[in-house]
């Protein structure tokens, strides 16, 4: 079109250029209490969050010790399911284990 007419200029936006955000992410943590063992926790931490023993026995220090643990931070959906998936086993086994999420 502007071979016919040099003096008329094309002007193109584009509207696709928007931020892309990363989600929120959200700490999911453990809690002591006087009756879950340690060995379960560290089960726990194995299992439901894949941490080594080695690391798994760190968290389950500080939360013996501290009152709390630090599991991971996650995407919220995956954090509630991790969470759930605590209370499901814990609750399987006999133990109050508290397990919570809080945004990172």
């Amino acid at each position: 079109m502007s071979e016919d007419r040099p003096d008329i200029e094309e002007l193109i936006t584009s509207e696709t250029e928007e931020d892309v955000l990363e989600p929120p992410m959200y700490k999911v943590l453990l809690h002591n209490d006087n009756y879950t063992t340690m060995e379960f926790v560290v089960e726990i931490l194995i299992y439901v969050f894949h941490k080594r023993v080695e690391e798994a026995t760190r968290i389950m220090l500080n939360v013996h010790k501290q009152g709390v643990g630090i599991c991971g931070a996650y995407p919220f959906e995956v954090a509630e399911t991790k969470v759930d998936t605590v209370h499901l086993l814990a609750r399987e086994k006999g133990f109050p284990l508290k397990c919570s999420m809080e945004k990172e």
